[in-house]
């Protein structure tokens, strides 16, 4: 009976944070050494409040897209570079190396001369970077999703995470849900097509800025709203709740248990002359 392979353990200990440190390049964690702990603040959604994206192009200035591209490439830089480090801590060391030792990582990175240009753009977006890598690795762990790949400037989307201390938003008192958006390393608020209005009052929690690959530049806000419930129906003369039957086809979008249909949008065939055009 053969036996069986055994898989190799992780380094730990005293002996992990020195590989670290001196293979590596991970400095260790002094920062916060002498300073008190204090507990985490939770950011989950308060009761009833639900996450919600809104999407508008903008048109950035020549100074604002010369930026952006630099953002882009830096993004697409520290995630590759981070997916290497955790690749070849593993498989040549056998120390595991998570979002934090990565961080780290990014500020060595930094404060090389041959990366001053990583300097051009706000740490938050490049540790943002990080931490979709650290979802990708979560995700692969869970054995949902593949081994996380190298981004590819020819594959991969232009994109950059800013959370909230990444941008400014100032509200317009005359045009509520609408404002003006400034990005962190910009001095000009962002030329924004406001199509529809954020909820008035709202603050964004989160800005995804991307650009496809026609060159065009959207953001998609994310802000955290209270969505007020439908109010209830009830049969004609009783307070018993009125329900309605749905019958999703391909004839008719829609079909309602009382036989009434909803027509399909067919947005293929309305557009198929424009398209061929195109």
């Amino acid at each position: 009976m053969e036996e069986s392979a055994e898989k190799p353990k992780a380094v730990e200990g005293v002996q992990a944070e020195r590989i670290k440190r001196e293979e590596l390049g991970i400095e260790d964690r002094r920062k916060h050494e002498g300073r008190k702990a204090t507990p985490l603040k939770s950011h989950a959604k308060e009761i009833g409040a639900h996450h919600r994206v809104y999407r508008f192009r903008f048109y950035p200035t020549e100074a604002q897209a010369e930026q952006l591209g630099k953002t882009f490439g830096a993004c697409r830089w520290v995630y590759d570079e981070g997916l290497a480090l955790r690749s070849g801590a593993w498989e040549q060391h056998r120390v595991n190396v998570g979002f934090a030792e990565t961080c780290r990582a990014l500020t060595g990175w930094q404060q090389a001369e041959e990366r001053a240009w990583l300097k051009e753009v706000s740490s938050t977006v490049l540790q943002q970077a990080l931490l979709h890598l650290d979802q990708a690795f979560t995700r692969f762990f869970k054995g949902v999703a593949k081994y996380p790949k190298r981004r590819k400037k020819q594959r991969s989307r232009d994109a950059a995470t800013f959370v909230r201390t990444g941008f400014r938003w100032v509200e317009d008192p005359e045009r509520l849900g609408t404002g003006l958006i400034t990005l962190a390393k910009q001095s000009e608020p962002l030329d924004v097509r406001w199509s529809r209005a954020l909820p008035a009052g709202a603050v964004p929690v989160r800005l995804s800025v991307t650009r496809d690959r026609a060159g065009r530049y959207f953001v998609s806000v994310l802000v955290e709203e209270r969505m007020a419930d439908l109010p209830a129906v009830f049969l004609p003369g009783s307070q018993e709740p009125k329900a309605v039957g749905l019958d999703l086809g391909l004839a008719s979008l829609v079909t309602l248990d009382d036989g009434t249909k909803l027509d399909h949008p067919r947005l293929l065939k309305r557009y198929a002359e424009k398209l061929a055009r195109l």
